[in-house]
């Protein structure tokens, strides 16, 4: 792996907030990339992001089936929510599993990743962490998560990505890793 050379990095003069609510902010950053241009990049940055994948036994993931208004479809989602101020991302996984399914993750899990979604020009970091033992513990909390909660077979959910029936790269990434290293053979995924 080649290092990163300090003369491709770019300079970064100053950031001015153009839009900011508790959902989202967009930013206008005032950059210079190597070449020397100097010019304002828009930069979308969210809430930290914490995901779940949780398996059973019978080696089945718990998903949400749930409309998103803002692409106009329905799909598969992991559980996963915002990360509260103060708070480890593992925690919040876990309970976000609570509160949107009535699942809960028993024991250690193992860190899938820790990734950005879009780096170009939106600032999200996702966690993605997997379970492999949980149990029923209550009904959702939230009613508005999803129209259906579902086992889906590990081995069904690689045809759902590519029909595009997944919807997010929080449920993608950490799916498409967890097949990877199982079918490489990998008993540590951490």
């Amino acid at each position: 792996m080649t290092e990163p050379s300090d003369g491709l990095r770019w300079k970064t003069h100053g950031e001015r907030t153009v839009y900011d609510n508790h959902w989202i902010r967009l930013n206008l950053v005032d950059v210079e990339p190597p070449d020397g241009s100097r010019f304002e990049h828009h930069v979308v940055r969210l809430h930290h992001v914490a995901v779940a994948l949780l398996l059973n036994e019978r080696d089945e993931v718990l998903t949400l089936w749930r409309y998103r208004f803002a692409v106009d479809q329905w799909g598969y989602e992991l559980i996963g929510g915002l990360v509260e101020k103060g708070e480890d991302p593992v925690v919040t996984a876990a309970r976000e599993a609570v509160e949107e399914t009535g699942w809960r993750p028993i024991g250690e899990p193992e860190h899938i990743a820790t990734f950005q979604p879009l780096p170009g020009m939106v600032d999200a970091p996702v966690n993605a962490y997997i379970w492999r033992k949980s149990e029923k513990v209550g009904e959702p909390t939230d009613g508005e998560e999803a129209a259906r909660i579902e086992w889906i077979p590990i081995d069904r959910m690689l045809e759902l990505i590519k029909r595009g029936e997944v919807l997010g790269s929080g449920a993608i990434v950490p799916l498409l890793f967890y097949l990877a290293s199982r079918n490489a053979g990998s008993a540590d995924l951490g």
